[in-house]
């Protein structure tokens, strides 16, 4: 009982205290500070659309998306800064509430200035998305479409100039040596490029494939160690997406060094295989098949008519062997394979007029009979007897006849 009422002593002594600190000009101040705050969370809204819909107008007058570009780069940094600068205001007030003149505080400034840096770099980095503004005014300059892996090292380079300045400027605005600092950053950055030889060979090629541009993001390519489409690539390494939808991290150095097949530039694909008829196929027939099948592949819109053969190549263990080479007019992979297969149908079609068949792949096997065996060796041994009797028989006759011309 002693002890709750202690307690409630303390409490209503507390807010006595309270009380009489928090006088009607502490409670204006704080009304002042989060009145500020909100004034600016409503502003940003409005004024961030307004901003938009300005730059809209201006660029519909001028037939330039110039303005868009730099308005929707700096949108949402736009929108951070009413944030930060309605929490300064707040806590500028809010300071006044509490006898505390932070109009001139350190810190307090510091960090204001630290974060409109900090927005300003976050939308120079936004002018540097592709579609951005700067993707337009490069695509411009060259006059074309610019290539995305181009774009893609020149906006990585610039977000790595842009935060490099912006760290900079936030060491400098807390007092820190930039000199210094830029000094030991050379010093260090030549120690580490000395122990990251492999990183500097990977940025190294990386450069020699945007030079040389043997393929681009989307481009289906094949290396010794790598086959799919192109997704991105950077400083370091290059990623594929294979054909069973895994992505692969291939090092730069790697893929410069190797040889690079790109599947999508080719602007045709090579229909090649064999076809075998019977060993019953007479010569006028398979004279009657090359001539059919040249004029199916010369009537088809979907062959070129270069590199065209169709030949009867070889004799082969159990078919006669016709050749046929050609390439198709697209390099879809699905049009050549229907393209195939209505030339497979034309073929089958040409042999059974012709009268002849497609050949298969056939064995003869003979079985040995035991019996036949014992036979053949019983007629050899037979064989060798009578030679033997003879032999015999002739030497008695050549002995007898010595013996009567003794005798006389």
């Amino acid at each position: 009982m002693d002890e709750a009422q202690e307690v409630l002593e303390t409490t209503v002594k507390t807010i006595t205290i309270l009380g009489r600190r928090v006088s009607i000009d502490t409670l204006k101040y704080i009304g002042i500070g989060i009145a500020i705050f909100l004034m600016f969370l409503v502003l940003r809204k409005l004024i961030t659309k307004l901003i938009l819909k300005i730059s809209i107008k201006i660029s519909k007058r001028t037939n330039t998306q110039l303005n868009v570009k730099i308005t929707e780069a700096f949108q949402e940094p736009l929108g951070v800064f009413f944030i930060v600068m309605g929490i300064y205001f707040a806590i500028l007030y809010l300071g006044k509430a509490f006898s505390y003149d932070l109009d001139n505080n350190t810190l307090l400034n510091r960090l204001l200035n630290s974060s409109v840096i900090t927005l300003t770099s976050w939308g120079f980095c936004n002018l540097t998305a592709e579609y951005s503004w700067l993707y337009d005014r490069l695509s411009g300059k060259l006059n074309s479409k610019l290539d995305k892996i181009v774009f893609s090292f020149l906006a990585r380079i610039m977000k790595f100039i842009i935060i490099s300045f912006t760290v900079i400027m936030i060491l400098s605005e807390w007092g820190y040596n930039v000199n210094g600092f830029l000094t030991g950053v050379g010093i260090g950055g030549a120690a580490i490029a000395f122990a990251a030889k492999d990183a500097l060979a990977n940025i190294i090629a990386g450069f020699m494939i945007i030079l040389d541009k043997p393929f681009s993001i989307g481009d289906y390519i094949r290396t010794p160690n790598v086959e799919g489409i192109v997704e991105d690539i950077n400083f370091r390494s290059t990623k594929v997406r294979a054909l069973d939808k895994s992505i692969i991290i291939e090092p730069n150095s790697t893929i410069a060094n190797g040889t690079i097949f790109n599947l999508t530039r080719r602007k045709s694909r090579k229909i090649y295989f064999t076809i075998g008829l019977s060993y019953s196929t007479t010569k006028e027939q398979i004279e009657m098949c090359l001539t059919e099948i040249r004029k199916v592949l010369i009537n088809n819109k979907n062959i070129r008519n270069e590199n065209l053969y169709v030949n009867f190549q070889e004799f082969a263990d159990s078919s006669l062997n016709i050749v046929i080479n050609c390439l198709t007019n697209t390099a879809e992979y699905a049009k050549y394979l229907k393209i195939k297969e209505d030339i497979n149908f034309e073929i089958l079609e040409i042999v059974d007029r012709v009268g002849t068949s497609m050949a298969f792949p056939s064995t003869s096997i003979y079985f040995e009979n035991p019996l036949v065996k014992e036979n053949k060796e019983e007629d050899k041994y037979n064989i060798l007897n009578k030679d033997n009797n003879k032999e015999k028989n002739n030497a008695k006759e050549i002995n007898t006849e010595e013996t009567s011309e003794n005798n006389k």
